[in-house]
């Protein structure tokens, strides 16, 4: 602070400042020492810098490679469940299918077993009802013969005395005989 003092005091007047032979000396030394300091450590410093700014490149492009790497597992990862999700709703479909068919299977199934359950009831009725007729028309029958038997008996002891019942007794009694032993 002293030195600008003084320099301010030495200038001439109508100057700002002293140029002087020394002062451009000085001048001209601190430019050559600017200049080889700046030429030693560009020669020092470049190579490391050069280094230190390609690793840093480096760095970065790795990291944007692994984030695009990333990028397509995830897109295929995506691409993946996309397909499986595909091949599930392909198989739910399949199994829906599956099972409307055996519903639809095991419903013909279940109707032609009420059918022949339906056809065998009807089979088993109408041979009740035959042999309801034919039990029906045998006791009408015997009832037919009993009363036609009566009406005789009434009429034929009316009309036959009693030698003529006995005999006829006697040739039925003795055709039954035979007839029981011919069977």
């Amino acid at each position: 602070m002293h030195n600008l003092i003084f320099l301010a005091q030495t200038v001439p007047e109508g100057r700002l400042f002293g140029l002087d032979s020394q002062t451009l000396i000085q001048i001209g030394i601190q430019l050559l020492n600017a200049i080889i300091l700046a030429g030693g450590l560009g020669y020092l410093l470049y190579n490391p810098v050069k280094e230190f700014m390609q690793k840093r490149a480096d760095r970065i492009q790795n990291r944007m490679d692994e984030a695009e790497q990333a990028k397509a597992r995830a897109e295929q990862l995506i691409a993946e469940y996309k397909e499986k999700l595909k091949e599930i709703d392909q198989e739910r479909l399949e199994i829906l299918e599956a099972a409307r068919f055996q519903a639809v299977e095991e419903s013909k199934a279940i109707l032609a077993e009420a059918k022949f359950e339906a056809d065998e009831i009807k089979r088993k009725a109408s041979e009740s009802i035959a042999a309801q007729r034919e039990r029906l028309k045998e006791e009408s029958r015997l009832y037919i013969i009993e009363a036609a038997s009566l009406i005789a008996e009434k009429y034929i002891a009316r009309t036959i005395d009693d030698a003529v019942q006995d005999q006829l007794f006697e040739e039925a009694m003795a055709q039954l005989e035979e007839a029981q032993w011919q069977h």
